[in-house]
């Protein structure tokens, strides 16, 4: 739990807000925590995550993909796999590692006992809440990806998580003061104006709630730091992708950001304005970067390589000079490339290749 210090370092100036002071952030803290334990998965992600984990062919990239786009599917599935045994306590930290070590069968069970959230069925808890953080959750962990790939970040399965988690603590606020965010922030108009609020009238901001709870659930203290650090002015690492992640989030939707905080922050993860302003120039359109491999390739070394050529839209004899092989040689990889990925031809084994991240 969060010092006392910390929790009533500042006093609040609007009268509902005061009223909770009074009552003790603590107190309302942990309460808000509690609540955080039934947070609700938005019921298309659970009802996509059911039908691949109850496939015939089980494809870990699919169940990677539909828990990363769910707030309360991350939480679940990277909670669960922290506390399977003793050795990796606290050690998995993205999904992918989480649903290596998860059966389909332990998966279904999580997303079968989620609770969930529908825009069309406002829940009298949380109201708006689920919709509005998904969506710039999901948001943030775009920009995020666009980024790693951009700076070649060596943490991109963590990052996903660190990202689209950022913002917990709001939620936790949201739940334990009515008068937030709204009354706390006021006529604040960028993200570092907003935060600058939550500390005066608060105590504490949402970023550092975040983390405590973070490490209330027993994730790794690389994803707690991440979140909790993440709008610190001197962040650097995987707390400096995420607060650049968010402020880029921020610009997509059409709110204010400070260009120089912009630039600032792309500095400290080794981005100039020209990678900074082809970021921002992809944002709105549809991801086209390098997929993630997450699916074990299933294809040997020299099948990997007759594939490449093929993509390149060269011949058998071309591809068989070039590998110096025989001509026949490279008709029977190209045979078993089509039966290992369950390919008719040479564009389908292409693209379902690419798609997988094995290109």
């Amino acid at each position: 739990m969060i010092s006392s210090p910390a929790l009533t370092a500042a006093e609040p100036t609007s009268a509902p807000v005061q009223r909770h002071h009074n009552e003790g952030h603590g107190r309302r803290l942990t309460a808000a925590f509690e609540a955080l334990e039934a947070f609700p998965a938005l019921a298309e992600s659970r009802n996509r995550l059911l039908r691949l984990v109850s496939a015939e062919r089980v494809s870990p990239a699919d169940v990677v993909a539909a828990v990363e786009s769910d707030i309360a599917l991350v939480i679940a599935v990277l909670r669960t796999a922290n506390q399977l045994d003793d050795r990796r306590r606290g050690r998995v930290e993205s999904i992918v590692k989480a649903v290596e070590m998860l059966s389909p069968e332990s998966v279904q069970a999580l997303a079968s006992r989620a609770r969930t959230f529908d825009f069309f069925e406002r829940s009298t808890v949380w109201d708006a809440a689920p919709e509005r953080f998904r969506l710039h959750g999901v948001a943030t962990q775009r920009a995020a990806d666009r980024l790693a790939q951009e700076a070649g970040y060596e943490h991109r399965d963590r990052l996903m998580v660190t990202s689209l988690l950022h913002d917990i603590g709001k939620l936790v606020l949201t739940h334990a003061y009515p008068g937030y965010p709204a009354q706390v922030h006021g006529d604040a108009r960028t993200p570092e104006e907003r935060v600058h609020r939550e500390r005066r009238e608060l105590g504490v901001d949402h970023a550092l709630v975040g983390g405590v709870l973070a490490r209330r659930w027993g994730l790794p203290s690389a994803v707690a730091s991440a979140i909790e650090r993440h709008h610190s002015e001197d962040a650097t690492g995987e707390a400096a992708f995420v607060r650049l992640a968010d402020m880029l989030a921020h610009y997509a939707q059409g709110d204010q950001i400070s260009p120089n905080a912009l630039l600032k922050v792309a500095r400290a993860v080794g981005l100039g304005p020209a990678e900074l302003r082809s970021v921002m120039f992809d944002l709105p359109y549809p991801s086209s970067g390098r997929p993630r491999q997450i699916d074990p390739c299933p294809l040997s070394g020299r099948e990997v390589e007759v594939l490449k050529r093929l993509a390149e839209g060269k011949v058998y004899k071309q591809i068989a000079a070039e590998l110096q092989l025989s001509t026949s040689t490279v008709r029977t990889h190209l045979h078993n490339i089509y039966g290992k990925l369950g390919a008719v031809d040479r564009a389908q084994a292409v693209l379902i290749a690419t798609e997988r991240g094995w290109l």
